[in-house]
């Protein structure tokens, strides 16, 4: 395959990677928390923005070390996802309390849901590094893959976030019924998150977390 061939698979991969269930099953709990279509779809470019940086500079540094990625290493970040889905579950539920109101919170989901792509990055970069180096070769190659390969997670992400956002801007007078999707999105993630955990195995995560 040619180099630009190699690019433009990333960039399919980069969309495919982004709508993965843990990916959009997290960024769900923060897209629902507005009424505006726009500032919704923004939560997903900003998670995208997040995972590709750290893709970028997390994967740069194990290409560098020629993907010697310590296994612990890797079940831990996986296992940080786990419980990232449990703690964004566990916001979304309070946040749809009755007394709480989600328009004033400004900037803040755009952060979050960068926060949320980078921690989503951390973990995936060993499974990256592992896909950069069996199909570029060098560095520069490898930067400028991993550069495309987000820029589809964005754009990937962009777009679900967009039709997730949807019943919330149709429906932003029905507080009710907002409230309600804010709910089910907090409750998908936090029992995700839990199965994730379980999937991982408890016992491995835990000693993991322990060994750093």
């Amino acid at each position: 395959m040619s180099f630009m061939s190699i690019l433009t698979l990333g960039f399919l991969l980069g969309i495919k990677h982004s709508l993965e269930p843990d990916h959009v099953i997290a960024v769900a709990t923060t897209a629902g928390n507005t009424k505006k279509l726009s500032r919704s779809t923004l939560t997903g470019a900003y998670w995208g923005i997040g995972h590709t940086c750290t893709l970028f500079l997390i994967g740069m540094l194990f290409i560098w070390m020629k993907g010697e990625t310590p296994e612990s290493l890797s079940m831990m970040l996986e296992f940080g996802v786990g419980i990232m889905l449990v703690i964004l579950g566990a916001r979304s539920l309070l946040k749809a309390r009755p007394n709480i109101t989600n328009e004033k919170d400004g900037y803040r989901p755009f952060l979050v849901s960068a926060l949320i792509g980078f921690v989503h990055g951390l973990a995936g970069s060993a499974a990256m590094v592992i896909l950069t180096m069996s199909t570029v070769t060098g560095i520069g190659e490898g930067s400028i893959y991993i550069i495309i390969f987000g820029a589809g997670t964005i754009i990937g992400m962009l777009c679900f976030t967009t039709i997730v956002g949807i019943p919330f801007a149709l429906n932003g007078k029905n507080i009710g019924l907002s409230r309600t999707f804010i709910k089910l999105a907090g409750a998908i993630s936090f029992v995700f998150g839990l199965y994730y955990i379980y999937k991982l195995g408890i016992t491995e995560g835990l000693f993991a977390l322990w060994a750093y």
